[in-house]
């Protein structure tokens, strides 16, 4: 029994703009001593969103124009730095369903992908046309699809890529691994009996 499969993703953006957002600025490093990562709802981009005194800087995820947001829009190398886990956990557990940006690290990516967090890459050019029509109208709702890998709005379309595997592990509902071993038990249990006791294997 598979999880929900994860094909098309509608909602409005907001644009976190720069070169390698790493892991450190998405969530840091403090609040990786939370029990669950349920707590990590709200903290993402914490420090480059507050100054010590918790006043806002005006990040663009506390503009109003995109309150509410569910894509965020990045730059390239989305995701660098240290391989925290937290990172897509916080912007997943904040509200965030997709993230469009110019590329990604690969330990944020598969950490992404594997909680059933699209991530899906487009040319600089492409960001451009997104990021216009959105500050145009940040009410704009945007869709991502995974089938026909394309991220379209009303009066426009951009191709995007992500690997076919993690592609086809999202769409088919297979992005969990460790759900994807509870759900088939009984057919694991199975076949561990069929097989040989370790014992017996090296008599």
């Amino acid at each position: 029994m598979p999880l929900t499969p994860v094909i098309r993703i509608s909602g409005t953006c907001v644009p976190v703009p720069g070169a390698d957002m790493d892991t450190d600025r998405i969530i840091p490093s403090r609040f990786l001593k939370c029990i669950t990562f349920d707590e990590l709802a709200g903290t993402m981009f914490w420090d480059e969103r507050f100054n010590a005194d918790n006043t806002s800087k005006n990040h663009p995820i506390d503009d109003p124009r995109f309150a509410g947001a569910s894509i965020i829009i990045g730059g390239v190398n989305f995701g660098c730095g240290s391989s925290r886990e937290h990172a897509p956990q916080a912007i997943k557990r904040s509200g965030i369903k997709a993230i469009i940006a110019g590329s990604f690290a690969e330990i944020f990516f598969g950490n992404s992908t594997g909680i059933g967090l699209p991530c899906v890459c487009a040319t600089p050019e492409n960001l451009s046309a997104i990021n216009k029509a959105i500050e145009e109208d940040p009410s704009l709702v945007v869709t991502v699809d995974l089938e026909s890998m394309t991220v379209s709005w009303h009066g426009g379309s951009i191709p995007v890529t992500m690997p076919a595997e993690p592609r086809e592990a999202l769409t088919t509902g297979r992005w969990d691994a460790i759900a994807g071993l509870l759900v088939n038990a009984e057919l694991i249990a199975a076949k561990d009996a069929e097989l040989p006791s370790p014992g017996a294997r090296h008599s």
